[in-house]
């Protein structure tokens, strides 16, 4: 099975880290402003972009300040049964932040697109957290 990680280094404290990526504020401002989310166990949450299929993704796994699992259940047919994760960590001062995106069945087109807009996901946490606006789907322009 194929898998897509990346690792971005942000310069904010863990617990800010984590409170982004576990909030509906937070994942609004980085990846999509048309969601619905809680940080639960078993919550599925819904994150919309655009005229696309809704992706719903329930929480598997969270962890204080260490790390969110999500199993995706319905979205594109190629993102159903896979699973994202956030781990972060202190590094020098840092927060690091990786993203994992597994069980894929195979690498095709969509997936590399999907592997260049998870790295521009972290990006925009980055940018959030660091300077305050993200990247989300709403203001690109690419």
């Amino acid at each position: 099975m194929a898998r897509i990680e990346h690792i971005q280094y942000v310069n904010a404290p863990l617990a800010r880290v984590y409170e982004v990526l576990t909030t509906a504020r937070g994942l609004a401002e980085v990846w999509t402003q048309d969601l619905t989310f809680t940080a639960q166990i078993g919550a599925v949450n819904e994150f919309r972009f655009g005229d696309e299929h809704p992706t719903k993704m329930m929480i598997g796994e969270l962890v204080p300040n260490n790390k969110m699992t999500w199993q995706c259940i319905d979205s594109d047919s190629e993102w159903i049964g896979t699973s994202v994760s956030f781990e972060l960590e202190p590094r020098g001062g840092k927060t690091a932040v990786t993203l994992k995106h597994t069980d894929w069945r195979e690498v095709t087109e969509f997936y590399r697109f999907c592997n260049y807009n998870w790295a521009i996901f972290l990006l925009s946490l980055k940018q959030y957290c660091e300077e305050g606006a993200g990247i989300h789907y709403q203001t690109r322009t690419f």
